[in-house]
């Protein structure tokens, strides 16, 4: 197999580039919903919630900036248009009439889920391909949904 200049496979390569446009999307889609959440969110513990939104997106994109840079760097092109992440996210469609801070919040937990779900499938397709840097990007953006998702979680007790 031909080796890159990173010493991947052509396979790694491409393998890691299509992982992380996915996630790019995934993580994109959720970033977007979590602003939806934060602009409209009411009720009690508004500001704590508020807040707490702020904090989940500020944190999705700083991964979401982490994958297409990885993607740069294996010389692919980073996805992340509004339309080709309408078109090519997972996750399901946030609904926009939500208020109630318990709804947003259960609504924000399913697609962080099914978002660390996906993550971790990636991270097991992208190390047994033989890119172990991007699958440890990608075990970071893992550790930071879990983490944001017990602090989520933790409101609806």
């Amino acid at each position: 197999m031909p080796v890159n200049l990173q010493g991947l496979t052509d396979n790694a390569r491409k393998t890691a580039v299509a992982e992380l446009n996915a996630r790019l999307a995934d993580a994109l889609a959720l970033s977007s919903a979590v602003k939806q959440a934060h602009w409209n969110v009411k009720g009690r513990n508004f500001i704590a919630v508020h807040e707490l939104f702020d904090s989940v997106f500020a944190n999705l994109q700083l991964h979401v900036d982490e994958m297409a840079e990885r993607v740069q760097q294996l010389d692919g092109t980073a996805i992340g248009t509004v339309e080709k992440v309408a078109k090519t996210s997972s996750l399901k469609e946030y609904p926009t009439d939500l208020t109630k801070a318990e709804d947003h919040l259960k609504a924000i937990c399913a697609r962080m889920r099914d978002y660390g779900e996906k993550l971790r499938a990636a991270i097991d397709v992208t190390g047994e391909a033989g890119d172990a840097d991007t699958a440890d990007l990608l075990t970071a953006a893992s550790r930071a949904a879990d983490k944001d998702l017990w602090f989520m979680e933790s409101h609806l007790e």
